[in-house]
């Protein structure tokens, strides 16, 4: 059931197999991209280029195949990524390397296997995207503002809430306001527990007269492998 439907080495293939193998690249296709929309955020365009290229690169590896060497054919079908003219996120790449396996296995014949691998993989990224795998309940990483009158001694001040409320904290910027009258201070800190998010700036409060005071996720570009 998993061997090769078409003959090694072979160039010559019949219609029916070819057929088999371009409807099995153009269903399993559109499950990536399902798969890829759930619970995403995505574009049209990329979705439809999911669905699309695991014909593509069976084409390339078909056209290649008895020529140059299945070596060679992989190597081909692995430059299409560079269609993506900036670096995608995590479950992007995912997406796209997914794509371009059922290519080559398709290309190559091996329907069953990809089949099996492709329900396989289908139900596992849809469990883990589905359930909280992953996700952060506790620990957080903030991004903390405070504003504090000019005559506190800012290093130090609140190093002793740092070492109780978080794993760490560094002090990135400092800068004056108010006509030089305050400080603001830029903190990144990792929460030991995001429940007591509330009680560290209720302390901080009290140090800094209880002037501003802003919480915030830190800032990232987008999801990174």
């Amino acid at each position: 059931m998993l061997s090769s439907l078409l003959v090694e080495s072979s160039v010559d293939l019949s219609f029916k197999q070819l057929l088999i193998c371009i409807l099995t690249s153009v269903v399993l296709g559109i499950l990536v991209a399902c798969v890829h929309m759930y619970r995403n955020v995505y574009s049209k365009n990329f979705v439809i280029t999911l669905a699309v290229l695991p014909v593509l690169v069976q084409l390339v590896i078909m056209l290649v195949n008895g020529n140059l060497g299945t070596g060679v054919a992989v190597l081909g079908a692995f430059s299409l990524i560079r269609f993506r003219s900036v670096a995608g996120g995590a479950r992007e790449i995912t997406s796209i390397f997914w794509s371009m396996g059922i290519g080559l296995a398709t290309g190559m014949g091996f329907v069953g296997y990809i089949l099996l691998f492709s329900v396989i993989t289908g139900l596992f990224l849809l469990v883990l995207n589905t359930t909280s795998f992953g996700e952060k309940h506790k620990v957080a990483e903030r991004e903390i503002k405070i504003t504090i009158p000019e005559d506190l001694d800012y290093p130090g001040l609140f190093d002793d809430l740092f070492q109780r409320y978080t794993y760490s904290a560094s002090l990135d910027s400092v800068k004056t306001a108010n006509m030089g009258s305050l400080y603001e201070l830029r903190y990144r800190i990792m929460l030991k527990n995001s429940n007591t998010e509330k009680e560290l700036i209720d302390a901080m409060r009290v140090r800094n007269g209880n002037l501003t005071i802003v919480s915030g996720k830190v800032s990232t570009n987008r999801e990174e492998l």
